[in-house]
């Protein structure tokens, strides 16, 4: 049997994550219980705000506190991190059943946003790399604060001006550079499938262009070679790729 200080947290708890349907606990004042509710609610609403301005700004301040209420309300939030709320955001868009209404490509938007705090915070050790190396004749090494997405929608160009009403697919590179900006890149789906086997570790660039040649049936695979050489060195540049182990 659990301590009754146990129920009174889960019921008071209850009440924070839907006052307008859980009545508060017995024995607590009405003005007290209120300073309660709305500091955990802005707490809340308040990571989620700063991590998706463009959804935010595209729904609407009403709108957008009413599906911040259902997300507090309705999500099981099990994190003690409070960096992590707003993964758990991406995740109810994707996976809740929601009754508002939102645009089709309101859940990919937002995912699009989290992965620029993602790659951010992101604490991945930097391997050992040769930032020189021939990139064709050694294994590659990838930035390990990089994150491929596959789109439904053009997310990086939804804004005030633009709200699409068709899909279309978009490939997207988000990473961090040495210098810690993050940066975006829309790329093809050669390109994305070229970084695919790269990331699988200990691969080459000749062994995954030539790869990629087989899979393409392309008709000059010395040629795909070349390109593939030119390719991966602008990754380089840009620092999506850090160099070839050492």
């Amino acid at each position: 049997m659990q301590p009754a200080f146990q129920d009174f947290q889960r019921a008071f708890a209850r009440h924070l994550r839907d006052p307008h349907h859980v009545a508060r606990p017995a024995g607590l004042p009405e003005r007290r219980t209120a300073v309660y509710r709305e500091l955990v609610f802005n707490n809340l609403c308040g990571f989620v705000d700063r991590c998706f301005p463009v959804c935010r700004s595209l729904l609407g301040e009403t709108r957008w506190r009413r599906l911040c209420r259902t997300f507090f309300r309705d999500w099981p939030l099990h994190t003690p991190w409070f960096r992590e709320i707003p993964r758990e955001f991406v995740r109810y868009l994707a996976e809740a059943r929601i009754a508002q209404p939102l645009p089709a490509w309101f859940a990919e938007l937002a995912h699009y946003e989290w992965v620029e705090l993602a790659v951010d915070i992101s604490d991945a050790p930097v391997p050992a790399v040769d930032p020189a190396g021939d990139l064709m004749a050694r294994p590659v090494v990838l930035n390990p604060a990089l994150m491929h997405l596959a789109c439904a929608w053009p997310v990086q160009r939804i804004g005030p001006d633009y709200r699409p009403r068709k899909q279309q697919p978009t490939q997207l590179l988000v990473y961090r550079t040495a210098e810690g900006d993050v940066r975006f890149s829309e790329i093809n789906p050669v390109t994305a499938r070229l970084l695919a086997m790269l990331a699988e570790g200990s691969t080459s660039g000749r062994e995954a262009v030539a790869r990629l040649a087989d899979e393409l049936q392309h008709t000059d695979p010395e040629r795909l070679q070349d390109l593939g050489r030119q390719l991966l060195a602008e990754l380089r540049e840009q620092g999506v790729i850090l160099g070839v182990t050492p």
